[in-house]
């Protein structure tokens, strides 16, 4: 539940309410229908998930949420820290089972005597149809119990559902068949009368007019139907669950230089913990001594793993692989990236998209058309003259074909598995919305620094005056550069620390800002700056040759620091923000979906060009500041554009917001992940292209599985009508397109991503 300070009257809070009974979609559009009814709340109930979500505004009361739930028949809570899949393997998914099994059992003997009486010259059991009421019975009533339960709660709240068609279906072929036993045309057969061998005319007439054999056979594959919906579903929610466990359970924490083993649940920000080679990081911290590498696949679907030492950050779920670290703690509980992962996932499964909320508005009205028409059709059979028998089968026919279950299932159970699988491999969808909006891209627009390029400055080239010796010249210029704070001098630092293991002492160290620093290393006063600034102020002459081969590299987009000691230029160092090793490769898939590349930078036009000449984009837009970001997005979908942008920093995240599709690096700021409607965790832009395939992937799916959902019924019930189709057909087919659906859904976890090193 979360609380946001805005405006009073608006809908300043959200809580996420578990429901409990629902057991079909109209069953959810009735929830959500009586929620939106209360003054100052908003919901969306999804079936699929069992949950509401709802936003509400100041002087709303949770208990009066949960009253309006009870009210229309169902339970509602608030949810708990516990994984949310209890009910798969509690009691009430194990008497599912028992149901399921006991009532096959019957049923199985019951469609075999039908089956038995029907075929010339096969031996008829004694008295079978005496025999099939018997094994019958216990199946109507105990095994299609959870149909007329639901049905009659709702019935009590003034409310049909798609169990009420389950139940009325099956209780009418079953009293019927008792009233045709009983006192029907062939009612002169009494339970204890033996059936003369011989007389099969008389007995197949008879047999033609009941039909116990539907009423247990529906029973048993709508039972087997919800058993496997209910096992289908568990496996669509598995990533949420995975990342739910990724967690330590516990953590060994350092308290007064003592090493005890606590609940993760008491760890507090500034803890230091250990963590042993093979653990799990117990939540996001600070290395504070030793060194290792971390696994860090389950949350970023990288499979190399990353070193990390005294300073480095990591990430609460990922796994210590080799030598022992020393952590301090710096987010716990909800604040940590895996929390926030969870979270998001969890809000993108109980979103709604604009299909299904017209499937939803469908299934809503769907079923009193359905009971009206089964009556149309019970009484157009009687009006042209044919059996009762026969008119109460096409009905039951109707009854049952016409349960638009899939329906239901067709968009939640799609979204379920696509933003799982995403999540597996570091892709956050943070709401089923974003999932039209990928559809329609065509443009991208990418930020240069931390998105196309490293956002870290590295010394790429050193250029030494004759007679020099360039392992000197590093070293010495990283020697003064260690002093300073600024990128350029960090990148030189880095580089001399790269050829020597111990950099040297620097004494009097001074700073020019934006030209240069100087301080005296080995008895040398060492001058590293701008050429310019070394030429007039410092009187070092520069040779015309090492201008031009300065100006030779600035057009590359690289910075060009001078080094000099005792009055001489002693070489040139070229630093620059280097591009990311998968960039290239990023923009070669993009261009393969059909989008168009833009590289969208506040970086000067030179530095910019040549970034881009790199990766392969031809369109550049340089100079921008945050708000031309913005503009340049707008000018862009007023030309018919739809846009795709992508970020990492606080100046993106207007931009971001602005887009039709906002796509946030997760090693950028919150700001800009907060503005995006993806969410990257890995820094690798080859995840954008496998971003927008698993989510158009995903609609196709939830389209096709509507498709079926939508076409099933418009066929199957004109053939139900007509009297073309059994019962006992119907119910297995009923069953097997909300079947059908879910394992469509489940195709989505088999999805590749393009990134060789993603899983």
């Amino acid at each position: 539940m979360s609380h946001t300070a805005t405006r009073p009257g608006e809908l300043n809070h959200q809580v996420e309410l578990v429901i409990n009974g629902m057991t079909c979609a109209s069953c959810a559009a009735r929830i959500e229908k009586k929620l939106n009814r209360l003054a100052g709340v908003t919901a969306s109930v999804n079936y699929a998930t069992e949950k509401a979500r709802v936003s509400y505004a100041d002087g709303v009361a949770l208990e009066d949420l949960v009253a309006t739930v009870a009210r229309t028949g169902y339970t509602a809570e608030l949810p708990t820290e516990a994984p949310p899949d209890a009910g798969t393997d509690g009691t009430e998914f194990r008497t599912l089972w028992e149901r399921l099994v006991g009532s096959a059992v019957l049923a199985i003997q019951v469609i075999a005597m039908s089956m038995v009486a029907m075929v010339p010259g096969l031996r008829v059991p004694h008295n079978f149809e005496s025999l099939s009421l018997f094994l019958t019975a216990p199946v109507v009533a105990w095994g299609a119990w959870p149909f007329h339960r639901a049905a009659w709660r709702n019935l009590r709240h003034g409310a049909v559902t798609m169990d009420t068609l389950i139940s009325l279906g099956v209780l009418v072929a079953f009293l019927w068949s008792c009233y045709a036993w009983f006192v029907g045309s062939g009612g002169f057969i009494t339970l204890h009368e033996a059936v003369p061998s011989g007389d099969r005319a008389r007995l197949g007439a008879h047999h033609n007019r009941v039909y116990f054999e539907v009423a247990a056979g529906v029973t048993v594959f709508l039972l087997a139907g919800r058993y496997i919906e209910a096992r289908s579903k568990r496996r669509a929610g598995a990533a949420l669950r995975t990342l739910l466990h990724l967690g330590a359970s516990d953590v060994a924490v350092l308290r007064d230089g003592q090493e005890i083993r606590i609940p993760i649940e008491a760890l507090v920000l500034g803890d230091e913990f250990v963590v042993r080679p093979g653990e799990k990081i117990a939540t996001d911290g600070e290395v504070v001594a030793g060194s290792s590498t971390v696994d860090e696949g389950m949350l970023t679907g990288e499979s190399v793993p990353i070193e990390v030492k005294a300073g480095s950050a990591v990430t609460g779920g990922t796994v210590n692989a080799s030598g022992l670290l020393r952590v301090r703690a710096c987010r716990v509980g909800a604040q940590t990236r895996l929390a926030q992962m969870a979270q998001l996932v969890a809000e993108a499964q109980s979103g709604k998209a604009k299909v299904q909320r017209l499937a939803d508005r469908v299934s809503a009205v769907f079923v009193p058309i359905v009971i009206a028409f089964a009556m149309l059709t019970l009484g157009v059979w009687l009006a042209i003259g044919a059996t009762v028998g026969t008119a109460f089968a096409a009905a039951v026919a109707v009854l049952i074909i016409a349960c638009p279950c899939a329906l239901g299932l067709a968009t939640p159970t799609a979204l379920l598995v696509g933003t799982g699988r995403g999540a597996q491999l570091g892709i956050l969808i943070k709401g089923p919305e974003v999932l039209e909006s990928t559809r329609r891209v065509d443009t991208v627009l990418l930020d240069k620094t931390g998105t196309v390029t490293t956002g870290a400055m590295t010394l790429l080239d050193v250029l030494p005056a004759v007679g020099e010796d360039a392992d000197e010249v590093v070293c010495r210029a990283a020697a003064v550069e260690n002093a300073s704070e600024h990128p350029v001098a960090s990148a030189i630092a880095a580089g001399g620390r790269q050829r020597l293991e111990k950099l040297p002492a620097v004494v009097g160290f001074r700073s020019v800002r934006g030209l240069g620093v100087q301080g005296e290393v080995d008895g040398v006063v060492v001058l590293v700056g701008r050429p310019a600034w070394l030429a007039e102020q410092c009187s070092v002459p520069i040779p015309q040759d090492v201008m031009a081969a300065a100006a030779a590299e600035e057009t590359q987009g690289r910075t060009v620091v001078a080094v000099a000691w005792d009055g001489r230029l002693r070489g040139l160092l070229s630093v620059a923000d280097t591009v990311k090793p998968g960039s290239a490769e990023a923009v070669r898939q993009l261009r393969a979906l059909g989008l168009t590349p833009v590289l969208l930078t506040g970086d000067n036009e030179t530095v910019a060009r040549s970034v881009a000449a790199q990766v392969g984009i031809d369109t550049v837009i340089a100079g921008v500041l945050p708000e031309g970001k913005v503009q340049q997005v707008r000018r862009l979908q007023q030309a018919g554009r739809v846009v795709a942008m992508v970020g990492d920093g606080v100046n993106d995240a207007a931009a971001l917001a602005q887009a039709d599709l906002g796509l946030a690096m997760g090693t950028g700021t919150d700001a800009a992940i907060e503005a995006s409607d993806l969410t990257l965790v890995r820094g690798d832009l080859r995840v954008v292209a496998d971003a927008i395939r698993l989510s158009r992937r995903t609609l196709h799916t939830i389209k096709g599985n509507l498709f079926w959902a939508f076409g099933y019924n418009v066929a199957a019930l004109p053939l139900a009508a007509t009297g073309l189709l059994n019962p006992m057909i119907a119910g297995a087919a009923m069953a097997f397109s909300s079947v059908f659906v879910v394992s469509n859904s489940l195709r989505l976890r088999s999805f590749r991503p393009l990134t060789p090193s993603a899983r």
